[in-house]
């Protein structure tokens, strides 16, 4: 296959959204994304400035020989884009793979963390 070929493929690949759920706790946010069949290699977290834009790609292999009757699973492509606040520091964002969901740890910065302020007595 030659690579216009192969690109020609790849822009045809139905895309999907990821469910998402978003958590805020005291010291951050966590983005949860559901990309079923998406392993790491296929993954690709990206941040510019305010956004963080992920994406995958599923791959499942074509029968060989036999008729496809029906098919809901098969080569995809998972996006998504956010534009993160300026509380969340940039520099800690962690990210985990594991059975199909992607996990985003989004730490607050430190200014943004609130915080007791101890009153002394004199």
């Amino acid at each position: 296959m030659s690579q216009l070929e192969q690109r020609t493929e790849e822009t045809r690949l139905p895309r999907f959204k990821p469910a998402t759920d978003i958590i805020e706790t005291a010291s951050g946010f966590v983005i949860y994304l559901d990309m079923p069949g998406v392993a790491k290699s296929d993954l690709i977290i990206d941040l510019n400035e305010d956004e963080i834009k992920i994406s995958g790609k599923t791959s499942y292999p074509a029968p060989v020989e036999e008729k496809l009757g029906h098919v809901e699973f098969g080569n995809g492509e998972y996006a998504r884009a956010f534009t993160l606040s300026q509380i969340v520091d940039k520099n800690k964002i962690k990210a985990t793979l594991k059975n199909g969901v992607l996990e985003l740890t989004l730490p607050k910065a430190e200014k943004a963390v609130a915080r007791k302020i101890e009153i002394r007595s004199e």
